[in-house]
């Protein structure tokens, strides 16, 4: 009956009651009937049909309106529903209905446009497993606050599982039960640490996101098995590079270390090699280290804090490609014409030994400032040789539609005891590009060869944007006072391209494009290749960092299936084409999760330096707009709330289609990209709150051209 009645339903428009879809139907009996109603209640809980108020059915489908997804909640008070190739829709902090943060959600679409605003209108399903909180003194004993405090929950917390806690320990709860709306039964299942010493706030995040920070004891048991070196038996079969200059670049810090490269020049063509850490190897299916790989999903860097997806036997030693250390790889070696363009290559099981660990700081000083320094001497003709490469790789990709948004990060700066005490913006140069420029390549050649043999893989995918978000974005641009000669008569990553080459010098740049990348889609991992939009790419995967990504290590796995063991059979292609579907879906949640705990590390850290600074003045820019107020952003990338009542001399009302606050009787305006002068007024780690106000109601106009 069930796809009988959804082919009936496929051509309804309006919410009908049971007995007219019985009708519909052309059902006679009572136990049809019965029947009926237990096939609708199943899609209705499987999110096919979406039952109202007044016990209509309808396909969710033919609700354009009504949209499923996750919601994510944002510590500025707003939150967005998480759609399944689709954007976020935008929840403002009245019309969550009591949702939190990760519940399935049923949501309405309020208002298009740049930020499709919407509401929710009930919350279908609750994962909610585990909680992170503070242990407090109260009149009738201890108690915990929840970290997150607009999670409008009522826990009752078993009295036993106290035991040991004292006030000012962060803490794991567990929920046992549900015992009522919002009302749960608790226990507290793991001691964090003290909320005063170093790294617990960082680890009180990583647990908020079900982020493991411990290895199980098979995984430690299975590390008496992992080697510390190389031995002989392990080479064969595998290419001997050890004789080839190859060396690593990477930050002054970095342990983890999975990709070396090397370059030669053969008959007027740069010969690139890539050689990534053969992970796999090591890491086998089916073993407990294979299966926490696959659980983590990805390494964490939370400030200066890295949570590993392997344990350091592994992440830092004997598959990191340590200087002067016999290693197994999996190299990509490539052939470049002066045109950018790999005209032959080969990828195979190698073993290297890095002659240098070189760094982005000091390598830039090289091709940026022409600074040598000891110990580089003998790399020089070879790293302006691959700067050169990498210039004309990087030319190639803007030429087919490569987007470059230039959005900086902020770095958090610690003292020894892990209390922020500066914020800086992350420069990118000419040796962080060069490394980003190779591993594209690396990455295409690997995804490009096994697509054309059209086996079952995964790939990084990027759609195409909504062509009604990019429309709105570009009337958000004329709001400002500037006019477009960019048509967008199509979505392709040239007319991207040509938005931003026009918004270039404007004083909002940094702004604007940040808000052009949020109009686009995200990029995530899976099975079917769509291409790339972000990189203008027909194929691309992630094949470089098998240390700390899970897709990777998949990928190196695959290529040794297929082009190792020649295992080309019918059960191997059947599994695989089921199978990695899961991992990509699995892949891509845990990457959001390490995102989001990187975001909300970075904004607790930035309100506990401004901590130090409350009282003291500063220019910035207006990133966004809001019915509660509006986010200044300072040189420094540190963001705070100037709220809507403290704007003095007049009211001011939020005009969503002007993304803009404007007075009711002076009419003055403060949108997107307007420069002001603030105070900071208040900061708070505990909630990564920072209040500024404005100081005499400024406001610095920028020229409008």
């Amino acid at each position: 009956m069930k796809e009988e009645l959804l082919k009936k339903l496929e051509n309804v428009h309006e919410a009908k009651e049971l007995m007219e879809i019985n009708d519909l139907m052309g059902l006679k009996t009572a136990n049809e009937l019965q029947e009926l109603q237990s096939v609708l209640q199943e899609l209705v809980n499987d999110y096919v049909v979406f039952k109202t108020k007044k016990e209509k059915y309808i396909l969710l489908k033919n609700c354009p309106n009504l949209k499923i997804g996750r919601f994510s909640a944002n510590k500025k008070g707003f939150g967005f529903v998480i759609l399944d190739k689709e954007d976020d829709l935008y929840i403002g902090a009245d019309d969550m209905n009591g949702a939190i943060h990760d519940d399935v959600v049923l949501a309405e679409i309020t208002r298009r446009g740049v930020k499709r605003e919407g509401k929710i209108i009930k919350v279908l399903k609750r994962e909610l497993r585990t909680l992170v909180g503070e242990i407090v003194e109260t009149p009738n004993g201890l108690a915990v606050r929840l970290d997150d405090d607009k999670l409008n929950l009522k826990l009752n917390i078993i009295e036993e599982s106290f035991k040991g806690c004292v006030p000012g320990h962060k803490v794991v709860i567990s929920l046992v039960k549900e015992q009522g709306k919002n009302r749960y039964l608790g226990k507290i299942s793991k001691i964090i640490g003290h909320k005063d010493d170093p790294g617990i706030d960082i680890l009180s995040i990583a647990y908020k996101y079900n982020i493991e920070t411990e290895f199980s004891l098979e995984v430690e048991n299975e590390l008496k098995d992992i080697p510390s070196e190389v031995f002989e038996e392990e080479l064969v079969g595998r290419v001997d590079l050890t004789n080839e200059m190859i060396f690593t670049i990477d930050g002054d810090h970095t342990k983890d270390i999975d990709d070396a490269i090397s370059l030669t020049i053969e008959d007027d063509l740069y010969v690139l090699g890539v050689h990534i850490a053969d992970v796999s190897h090591y890491v086998k299916e089916n073993t407990a280290l294979g299966d926490t790989a696959y659980l983590r999903g990805t390494s964490n860097y939370l400030a200066d804090t890295v949570i590993p997806m392997l344990p350091h036997q592994l992440s830092n030693g004997i598959c990191s490609l340590n200087e002067n250390a016999l290693r197994l790889t999996l190299s990509c070696v490539m052939k470049i014409d002066q045109k950018g363009k790999v005209v032959d290559y080969d990828i195979f099981p190698s073993y290297i030994k890095s002659s240098k660990k070189m760094t982005y700081s000091k390598v830039n000083d090289l091709l940026m400032r022409n600074l040598i320094h000891p110990g580089y001497e003998a790399y020089v003709p070879t790293l302006l040789k691959m700067n050169k490469l990498a210039h004309i790789l990087r030319k190639t990709k803007i030429a087919r539609g490569y987007i470059d948004f230039e959005i900086d990060e902020a770095e958090v700066i610690q003292d020894e005891t892990g209390r922020a005490v500066g914020i800086e913006r992350v420069v990118r140069e000419d040796g962080e590009k060069l490394i980003e420029d190779f591993m594209i390549i690396a990455n295409e050649t690997v995804a490009t060869h096994v697509s054309n043999m059209d086996l079952p893989f995964i790939y990084r995918v990027h759609g195409e944007p909504n062509t009604e978000k990019i429309t709105d974005f570009v009337n958000l641009v004329k709001q400002l006072g500037y006019h477009l000669k960019t048509r967008l008569v199509d979505m392709s990553p040239k007319t991207m391209q040509k938005i931003l080459k026009e918004l270039k010098d404007k004083p909002e740049f940094e702004i604007l494009s940040a808000m052009l990348l949020r109009s686009m889609k995200k990029a995530i991992y899976s099975k079917e290749n769509i291409g790339h939009f972000g990189l203008a790419s027909r194929n691309y995967t992630h094949f470089t960092s098998p240390i700390r990504r899970f897709p990777d290590l998949t990928v190196h796995r695959l290529l040794k299936k297929y082009f190792v063991s020649k295992d080309f059979s019918m059960a191997t292609i059947a599994y695989l084409e089921t199978n990695l579907i899961t991992i990509a879906e699995h892949s891509s949640e845990k990457e959001l999760n390490a995102q989001n705990a990187e975001r909300d590390v970075t904004d607790m850290k930035m309100a506990e330096y401004m901590e130090s600074h409350i009282g003291e003045e500063y220019d910035g820019i207006i990133s966004s707009v809001t019915s509660f107020g509006m986010f200044i952003q300072l040189e420094n990338l540190v963001e705070g709330l100037v709220h809507i009542r403290t704007l003095k001399g007049d009211y001011y009302n939020y005009v969503p289609e002007m993304v803009s606050l404007v007075g009711k009787s002076t009419k003055k305006v403060y949108r997107i990209g307007d420069t002001v002068h603030v105070k900071c007024v208040n900061a708070s780690k505990q909630t990564s709150m920072i209040d500024f106000e404005l100081v005499m109601g400024e406001k610095k106009d920028g020229d409008k051209e």
